[in-house]
């Protein structure tokens, strides 16, 4: 830190009390200062010597006040005064950056110019200032954070502008350039302190990061703050990530830090307010210059602070150009204190909208006539890159979806509203939003039977899983028709992957080279089925023909446990052949269902894989070793 000494003499005021300051000299006092509470005993002529407006208040008293004279009103009050009057007699003063400024205001309040007397006050500390605070880091943010209380004459010396300048050009520079120790923050390396038992003497050259500042601003006033980073960006040499950075590090510490407390405890959130305000009015126009989390931690903190409608938009459309770089919790934004329900799902929908909007003219690649390859490939690029950012999309919004299904205050329709905002072909499996279909289900037993047919018609039953479909052929909860489409489409399945399967011929012997016989090694051939493709999507292992049937059969052969069974063929109108496994389950399920009404729901009966579409878990069964749940 900087600093600079004045006077020569040694320094002989006394103090009698909190309240009475005096000079101790063979000279008696004749002139009595009031600061404040502060009483001075001075004499006139070193004050008068130096000081304009002194000379004319000590003019314009009379002999009854017996030359007092009171000035509370100077700035820095009696410590800013004690340095102007010790400079006045010679004492020797010490002033840094904690001081200088408010001795600078004192001064100028007290008319300490150079017409008055050569190397008055104001001169010497205006000379102290340019050349050694407003040249070091540090100074000049200690500088800027003491213009607090002296606003009113920083103002008018231009002081606050200095230092926002100073702050701002250093901010700006190369980081190669940085030299000094350039933040608070920083712990010292042991090469730096000289504590390395293995340190060799030589200092290595450490890099210095582009954001090695953000950190040390964060303790500047929300004003103060602003000015700085307007200069900043005024100087066009800083990137727009970094501002970004810096904007994140000071809502960390000054918004997001202490926002839940306040509002839980009903405190004064105004300071809040301000910093959310600020930040969000300063955010870089470049995209991904801030990253989507800091984003919806803004949003979230408006819908906390019930403030910043206006600028709520701006953050929508921001984050709805990179909502692929969300996460749910970031999502789980707070619902208006009017609402019944715990989340505001239509400010997601709100995004979303936002975010197909910017996708949707790209989703299939541009051609011309006249372009070339160049353009053929940038176009390919740009449709993979969309098709990707829609699939991040549509997993974030489906396990959204699942997080939002436990509030119990949340309506249907939203529900619906929501995921029925992306695209059918964004999901080319339905495990994820069928888990968020029965979470629903299990949160809202009073649905109606129309209820439920509504939001299970939003599932494919033939984008399930054989795991998920296995699933809901137990789930009492669902309705009776989803249960039959789910079992047609496994029977499909089923049948579709048996016939690509060929027959191999009982008795196809290959000659050994001995001459005797032997059994043919050919293997039979698999085919992919679609159930491969989704499984694919969601991260499942590919099953293959044979796995489809087998795990039909076991789906089958529960669900006959569970009523009367009826063995051998029977055929079906028109003379089709059902298959007796999943006749039987027909026959349970219709039972059931009939007996107990299609609106039951047992909370534990369908928990069988025990969230087996959240949770890894290997089962065993007769046809397969591992069975992989679905995420």
């Amino acid at each position: 830190m900087k600093y600079m000494k004045l006077g020569s003499k040694p320094d002989v005021f006394q103090t009698d009390g909190n309240s009475i300051r005096f000079v101790t000299t063979e000279l008696a006092t004749d002139i009595v200062i009031t600061v404040g509470d502060v009483k001075f005993y001075l004499h006139k002529f070193p004050l008068l010597s130096k000081s304009s407006r002194l000379q004319t208040l000590v003019a314009s008293t009379n002999e009854e006040s017996n030359d007092e004279v009171d000035i509370s009103d100077i700035p820095g009050g009696p410590a800013a005064f004690e340095i102007c009057a010790k400079f006045c007699y010679g004492m020797i003063v010490t002033l840094n950056a904690y001081n200088v400024l408010a001795a600078r205001c004192a001064a100028e309040y007290l008319e300490m110019f150079e017409t008055i007397d050569k190397g008055n006050l104001i001169y010497k500390i205006d000379v102290f200032l340019s050349a050694s605070i407003f040249r070091t880091w540090k100074d000049s943010i200690i500088v800027l954070q003491s213009t607090k209380s002296l606003q009113q004459w920083t103002e008018n010396l231009k002081v606050i502008n200095h230092c926002v300048d100073s702050i701002a050009s250093k901010a700006s520079m190369d980081p190669s350039e940085v030299d000094w120790s350039y933040t608070y923050n920083r712990k010292k390396l042991p090469s730096e302190s000289g504590l390395d038992s293995h340190w060799n003497g030589v200092r290595k050259q450490h890099t210095v990061p582009r954001d090695w500042w953000v950190e040390d601003l964060c303790d500047l006033e929300v004003c103060l703050y602003k000015k700085v980073i307007l200069a900043i960006k005024a100087k066009g040499r800083t990137s727009s990530d970094v501002i970004g950075e810096a904007l994140r590090a000071y809502a960390c510490r000054r918004l997001f830090s202490s926002l839940d407390n306040a509002v839980n405890n009903g405190l004064d959130c105004t300071k809040h307010c301000a910093a959310l305000e600020t930040t969000v009015s300063l955010l870089p126009a470049e995209k991904g210059s801030v990253s989507c989390g800091l984003l919806l931690k803004l949003l979230r903190a408006s819908c906390l602070l019930g403030s910043g409608e206006n600028y709520r938009e701006d953050l929508i459309k921001r984050i709805g150009t990179q909502l692929d770089r969300a996460s749910v919790s970031d999502l789980l934004l707070p619902a208006d204190s009017s609402d019944d329900a715990m989340y505001n799902v239509d400010m997601v929908t709100s995004i979303l909208e936002e975010f197909m909007l910017h996708h949707k003219d790209g989703s299939e690649p541009k051609l011309q006539e006249d372009d070339d390859t160049m353009d053929l490939a940038d176009n390919l690029i740009n449709s993979i890159s969309i098709s990707s950012k829609l699939g991040a999309v549509t997993k974030l919004i489906d396990a959204y979806l699942s997080e939002i299904a436990k509030d119990p205050g949340l309506p249907l329709e939203k529900f619906i509203a929501l995921a029925e905002s992306l695209p059918p072909a964004s999901r080319p499996v339905h495990d994820a939003l069928y888990r968020a279909i029965d979470v629903y289900l299990k949160e809202h037993p009073t649905l109606s039977k129309s209820e439920k047919k509504r939001i299970c018609a939003l599932m494919d039953c033939r984008k399930l899983s054989a795991d998920a479909s296995a699933h809901a052929v137990q789930n009492e909860r669902l309705p009776l028709r989803v249960v039959v489409q789910v079992l047609f489409f496994e029977q499909v399945r089923q049948s579709s992957a048996s016939a690509a399967v060929p027959s191999a011929p009982h008795s196809f012997l290959l000659p050994r080279e001995d001459g005797t016989s032997c059994g043919s090694s050919r293997s039979a051939t698999t085919t992919a089925t679609e159930d491969e493709q989704w499984a694919g999507v969601v991260g499942a292992p590919a099953s293959t023909s044979g796995g489809d049937a087998s795990s039909l059969r076991s789906v089958s052969l529960a669900a006959s446990k569970r009523g009367e069974g009826a063995g051998g063929k029977k055929k079906a109108k028109g003379g089709a052949v059902v298959p007796a496994p999943a006749k039987r389950v027909l026959g349970k399920l219709w039972s059931g269902k009939a007996s107990n009404g299609e609106n039951s729901g047992s909370d534990d009966t369908s928990e069988s894989p025990a969230g087996s579409l959240n949770q890894e878990e290997t089962k065993s069964t007769p046809s397969r070793i591992t069975r992989h749940s679905v995420s």
